[in-house]
């Protein structure tokens, strides 16, 4: 992994240098700055120096104070060709030569835009963290995707990371569905009935469900009011019995929930294939709910917490804006807030490397981790000073679009089928797939089905709320997965018809159509793209910026002859360019997690 610093940026500073000098030889005083912004498009210009702001130090009229500048840039910057002045901006025009100069540059990097490892601190990133009691949902696919995207950025920044996630495998629900499966379950298996574990154990969770609510109002009909009969139907009280069991250690009782809880984690691991993600290290909430408590008697002494009168410890955090917080319960047990302090210690403990925790978890909690890194903080950890809570808004559905397995859940794994069906369905209309055989377009389906569903949750900012349509995702026009896609493959289809080129100097001389200009100055975004979506945590800012490349390069592909071009030196570039266009929307979509296929 090769670090590069962007050519735009280092023109920048030449130009800004020799603003500077310009107004001090032309003017004899000193700019504090130099502000710029890319050329607006209906004006000639690359970058434009804003006048505007000078005249606090610079008397006179903002378009001759431009005029002149120009003059000096011009004559003492090489890669200024020509300028013009429009009221107070001076538009610069950029010589085709620095732009070759640069793709020169970056043809062999083949991991052009990432940087490599600058330091020797890790960053930990949390996601999924599903229940073991049922598959996981819409919901679930979302936060994996951001969360492994968030990680995949964060490593091409030059971070060292650790995908982790911690299951919640311990309580009520998991019990929940053990008392449903002994009573109802006949022995049933995954094996015996064909079905994927998590879904098994799900499917019991619905069950205690049912059975629940029978006999509530079985109660109720005996009457018992409603608020006792929820309490005291005889299948919750069995769950009950069985988490007190579980809790010590009863060894049928560990058996059974072992058994039932390896069912669920061979389906999750077969969901994560399917959606391509993965983790480097495990957290199991049965290894870690006593974990904090040590912490809270050290916070007690050191004046972080008090202990009321009852015996429970609270955090005062009115001076923060927010109001007094439980950490551990009158008889001596944790609550939620104990755990994750707990957990985060460890994890710190496990990877001392580790200098910040990025925790993927939905909006609804937004309260919970401004709490639990205030705390963290005034308990004295330096690494707490680099938490990061990952809030993402909810995926909803248009109604009728998709089947929920539950019919209020929408099931991750039927998703997933949906979408790969969707794509079938979409592509067969299209006629796009002479040749292929039926191996081929299962595996085609699959990667352009998921990469429009990740494409399509990836492309909003995390914290806003998505209406998810899966006919409109998988659209081949558009700010789409498989536009983007497909426009891949398009480029692969170009170098296959063209002679083999290796990368080879490109001649500076050589005069730049408008559309070349404009694409390379789009991958020259690329770099302080990736750095952005790092500090950011957003996976939106990669795949808008891989849009905005490819409709580029299709502008490109529609106005500017490549194979059919005569001029040898220009042929060859162009080949030359598409190849590194290519090589781009691949490495940014492998952030995303997103396949390009070869073909479409």
């Amino acid at each position: 992994m090769q670090a590069y610093k962007g050519i735009l940026m280092d023109i920048q500073k030449v130009i800004e240098e020799k603003v500077r000098y310009a107004v001090k030889e032309l003017y004899g005083t000193q700019l504090p700055s130099v502000e710029f912004q890319p050329t607006r498009k209906d004006f000639e210009g690359d970058l434009t120096v804003v006048v505007f702001p000078m005249l606090r130090v610079v008397k006179g009229n903002p378009v001759e104070i431009g005029t002149r500048i120009g003059e000096y840039l011009q004559k003492n910057v090489a890669e200024v060709s020509k300028f013009n002045v429009v009221k107070g901006f001076l538009n610069l025009v950029i010589s085709d030569a620095h732009y070759l100069d640069f793709f020169n540059q970056i043809q062999k990097i083949a991991d052009f835009g990432f940087t490599a490892p600058a330091s020797k601190d890790a960053i930990m990133v949390e996601y999924s963290s599903p229940n073991t009691n049922k598959p996981l949902h819409l919901g679930h696919i979302r936060n994996n995707l951001l969360g492994y995207s968030v990680a995949e950025i964060l490593k091409a920044a030059g971070h060292k990371v650790y995908k982790t996630q911690i299951i919640n495998d311990r309580g009520i629900h998991i019990c929940k569905s053990m008392v449903a499966w002994q009573k109802f379950g006949k022995g049933e298996t995954p094996e015996s009935s064909g079905t994927k574990g998590d879904h098994l154990v799900g499917k019991y969770y619905v069950a205690f469900d049912r059975a629940y609510k029978e006999q509530v109002l079985e109660l109720v009909s005996e009457g018992k009011e409603k608020a006792v009969a929820e309490k005291e139907a005889p299948i919750l009280l069995e769950a009950q019995e069985m988490l007190r069991k579980w809790e010590a250690g009863d060894q049928d009782t560990v058996a059974l929930w072992k058994k039932m809880n390896d069912w669920v984690y061979e389906g999750f691991n077969e969901t994560y294939q399917n959606l391509g993600v993965d983790f480097d290290k495990l957290y199991y909430e049965s290894d870690t709910y006593l974990l904090g408590k040590d912490v809270i008697e050290e916070g007690l002494k050191k004046g972080v917490f008090y202990r009321k009168d009852d015996g429970s410890v609270w955090i005062d955090l009115t001076d923060e804006g927010l109001d007094e917080k439980i950490v551990l319960r009158a008889d001596g047990t944790a609550v939620y807030m104990t755990q994750d302090i707990g957990t985060a210690i460890q994890r710190v403990k496990d990877f001392p490397d580790i200098n910040g925790m990025v925790y993927t978890v939905g909006n609804e909690q937004d309260y919970h981790f401004r709490v639990l890194f205030i705390i963290l903080k005034k308990l004295g950890y330096s690494w707490a000073e680099k938490l990061y809570h990952l809030s993402y808004g909810m995926v909803d559905l248009p109604s009728g679009k998709m089947k929920s397995r539950e019919g209020t859940v929408v099931d991750a794994d039927d998703l997933i089928s949906d979408m790969e069906q969707t794509a079938e369905e979409i592509s067969s209309e299209l006629g796009k797939l002479e040749g292929y055989s039926e191996e081929e377009k299962k595996r085609l389906y699959h990667t352009i089905g998921l990469g429009a569903l990740k494409y399509f949750i990836l492309k909003v900012d995390p914290k806003k709320r998505i209406l998810f349509n899966p006919e409109e995702s998988v659209d081949f026009q558009g700010n789409t997965g498989p536009f983007i896609q497909y426009t891949y493959a398009r480029i692969q289809s170009i170098l296959r018809k063209a002679e083999h080129i290796g990368p080879r100097a490109v001649e500076t001389s050589l005069e730049l159509h408008e559309k070349e200009k404009e694409l390379l100055k789009q991958l020259q975004q690329f770099p302080e793209t990736v750095q952005l979506a790092a500090e950011n945590y957003s996976p939106a800012l990669i795949a808008n910026y891989t849009y905005d490349l490819v409709k580029e390069f299709n502008s490109f592909y529609q106005q500017v002859s490549i194979l059919g071009e005569t001029d040898d030196s220009k042929r060859i570039f162009r080949i030359l360019l598409s190849k590194k266009v290519g090589e781009v929307i691949q490495s940014a979509f492998k952030l995303l997690g997103i396949e390009v296929p070869e073909r479409m």
